[in-house]
């Protein structure tokens, strides 16, 4: 076959997929990535630093959870307006100004550090201040990779992004833990400093476009309430967030107890417990070379589980040691174990989720991921204090093994269903403009069903329901006619009129597909009737 752009062969073997590292052919994806992951590497020092930090000043179990804590319930309270921000602000402009707050904050530790002033205190409200920066800022660096690359590279460029989280993640703590041990908190907090900068000025450097604006941009609190309702409707979201919830409520224990278990129960030294959560980021970074070979032979589930299963027994082995050789080992399993959970959970999240609604289910999925590290991280510390740092592991362990076992009978979703937009709704009937804010809006879809097919109908339109709540529809339901019961009404509502033009835009060929299924139950030439109501006020046809 040929044509004007080249000659392809029948019958020839496809061209070899874009290798790993292709992405960084981009000079714009280049230097951003770069940038990040060393300000990553910063993030891990400056970490490692104020968790053994808050050691020196308080041997409580309790005051170092809080630190734990501090840093991942940000997250939990910020992750969804995040989401939200990040659709609706330049997305470049709000990634430099969170680089100047986080610098401020390490600046003010490094100060802090200098002259000897810190207290728990004030490492906590710092710590959940730089927390309160990596909120906002999570779902906006998510959100930009698709603009850094072409479509073609956007696979490997999200890949890439996992890969230098965990090279910062085995490198940062490590040099962190040495650092510390050498030069002490300030030179830490001071480095971290210098990374903001590097990363604010690689966007300055970044000369984005300005969104187009196609009239139907959503506003804060429209955009909110969008991301929850779907957030409500969507069964498979649910399924996935459960597990999510039920595995590191369980697994958070290992990360708010390890420094009490490098300090006090095996005796080691800052460069120790630097070493220790190196040694998960290497794990990480072999486990995400392994993980799809692995995923091919057990499959998601199984791989879920058995990774749920390592992530037990790493936890109990850090209890029942006191040997920094075991110890290591244990947290390199402990790595592998963990970016395979985070990866198989975060990709299919990613592969349930439209792209019109990708920020605030991601963000979603983060309120739920940190919830349960800062919640975790709480009840451990505490209960620490009370049946020991080792107990607690133990505990923990047994704990996730056989919630992990429980949830196995619950599988995650499949995810293969083809989001892509369907664009098959005509455009409204219209007698005469309306406008975007006018609502709410009550769409009615008219069948004629026979009486056999009346229960599988009803059947297929109450999967079709789920589709609608999910793009947009804040109450639905199906009436019948009381003088002819084969005439049946399916009616929804939406909030105005621009909120469901955009659902014209939203419906997935997926939801296509479930919609095609309940209207083949449709009697008659004609297909089913659609009609739009607007809300009218006492004093004319618009209430506003």
């Amino acid at each position: 076959m040929t044509g004007a752009q080249g000659t392809v062969t029948e019958g020839a073997a496809p061209p070899p997929p874009p290798g790993t590292f292709a992405p960084l052919r981009h000079p714009l994806f280049a230097v951003i990535w770069t940038a990040t992951v060393l300000g990553n590497v910063g993030t891990f020092m400056r970490d490692v630093s104020s968790s053994w930090l808050v050691t020196e000043i308080s041997a409580s179990p309790a005051a170092v959870a809080m630190i734990q804590a501090a840093g991942t319930l940000p997250v939990f309270l910020l992750a969804i307006p995040a989401g939200v921000l990040s659709d609706i602000l330049d997305r470049r402009r709000f990634l430099i100004a969170i680089q100047i707050m986080l610098g401020i904050v390490s600046s003010t530790l490094a100060f802090l550090s200098w002259t000897g002033s810190v207290t728990v205190e004030s490492l906590v409200i710092l710590t959940f201040l730089g927390g309160v920066g990596a909120a906002l800022a999570t779902p906006a660096w998510q959100a930009i990779t698709p603009e850094l690359v072409p479509r073609s590279d956007l696979k490997g460029a999200v890949a890439l992004n996992s890969l230098g989280i965990n090279i910062a993640r085995s490198i940062g703590p490590a040099l962190g833990g040495f650092l510390l041990a050498g030069l002490g908190a300030a030179a830490v907090y001071g480095l971290d400093v210098l990374t903001y900068i590097l990363v604010g000025g690689a966007l300055l450097w970044w000369r984005r476009e300005a969104d187009a604006d196609d009239g139907l941009r959503e506003h804060f609190g429209g955009a909110l309430r969008a991301g929850l309702r779907y957030a409500r409707a969507s069964h498979d979201l649910h399924r996935i967030l459960w597990r999510a919830v039920l595995f590191f409520a369980f697994a958070s224990a290992v990360w708010a107890l390890l420094p009490i278990v490098a300090r006090q129960e095996i005796g080691g030294g800052p460069s120790f417990y630097g070493l220790m959560l190196g040694s998960v980021g290497a794990g990480a970074i072999l486990g995400a070379i392994l993980l799809p070979r692995v995923r091919a032979r057990l499959g998601q589930d199984r791989l879920v589980l058995a990774m749920s299963l390592v992530t037990a027994g790493a936890t109990a082995l850090l209890a029942l040691t006191n040997s920094e050789i075991v110890a290591i080992i244990a947290t390199f399993v402990l790595g592998i174990a963990w970016i395979a959970m985070l990866t198989t959970l975060n990709s299919t999240m990613q592969a349930i989720l439209p792209n019109w609604i990708r920020g605030r289910g991601l963000a979603i999925y983060l309120t739920a991921f940190n919830g349960a590290m800062a919640a975790g991280s709480l009840g451990w510390g505490f209960l620490a204090q009370e049946i020991t740092t080792d107990t607690s592991l133990i505990v923990a362990g047994i704990g996730l093994a056989v919630a992990a076992l429980l949830a196995h009978r619950a599988p995650l979703p499949s995810a293969e269903g083809d989001l892509t937009p369907s664009l098959h709704w005509p455009e409204p009937a219209m007698a005469e403009p309306v406008a975007h804010d006018r609502g709410p809006v009550m769409i009615m879809v008219t069948y004629r069903i026979r009486q056999a097919d009346r229960s599988a109908f009803l059947t297929a339109l109450e999967r079709l329901s789920e589709g609608r709540r999910r793009d947009g529809a804040y109450a639905w339901g199906v009436s019948e006619d009381a003088a002819d019961p084969e005439h049946i009404v399916e009616w929804f509502f939406v909030e105005s009129w621009a909120e469901h033009l955009r659902q014209h835009k939203r419906v997935s060929k997926a939801d296509a597909d479930v919609q095609a299924e309940a209207r083949r139950f449709h009697q008659g030439a004609e297909p089913p009737l659609v009609q739009h109501f607007l809300a009218v006020g006492r004093s004319g046809r618009d209430p506003h």
